[in-house]
């Protein structure tokens, strides 16, 4: 499916199940893809004895990765031109996290057709745990 222009307008959605029910598995397979061996992700008794949380959580940029897997979902595959994000809440084992994309502005720039997106990623329980945006060309 290619985006294109015409099929947006400001206000569309786009909105898709990123993890269901994420594991401490999946939390330990990302400190070994991406070399983060921080205890606060893996070590249930350094996370909740030593810096007092409730448990372990997950790598910020694990969160960050995921939404950016629903972003290119949207856009498609080497058109997104600009990515970025800001942690706002921790994302725990066992939470559910749905990522919204939404269009803010469809403009051209030098002939080129972009889409501006706001992102939005939330818990089970409706919490933003990471908000953000991106630019991408659309046809």
């Amino acid at each position: 499916m290619t985006l294109r222009a015409t099929e947006l307008k400001v206000g569309d959605t786009y909105e898709a199940v990123i993890v269901d029910n994420l594991t401490r598995t999946q939390l330990v397979q990302y400190a070994g893809s991406s070399g983060d061996y921080n205890p606060l992700h893996s070590d249930e008794v350094f996370a909740t004895k030593v810096a007092g949380f409730p448990s372990v959580f997950a790598h910020g940029m694990l969160t960050m990765a995921m939404t950016g897997h629903m972003v290119t979902d949207y856009v498609g595959d080497g058109r997104l031109t600009r990515y970025g994000v800001r942690f706002v809440s921790q994302v725990w084992p066992g939470d559910t996290l749905t990522a919204i994309a939404t269009v803010a502005e469809i403009r051209d720039a030098e002939g080129e057709q972009l889409v501006e997106l706001t992102l939005s990623t939330r818990n089970q329980n409706g919490e933003e745990v990471l908000s953000g945006y991106a630019t991408a060309r659309v046809d």
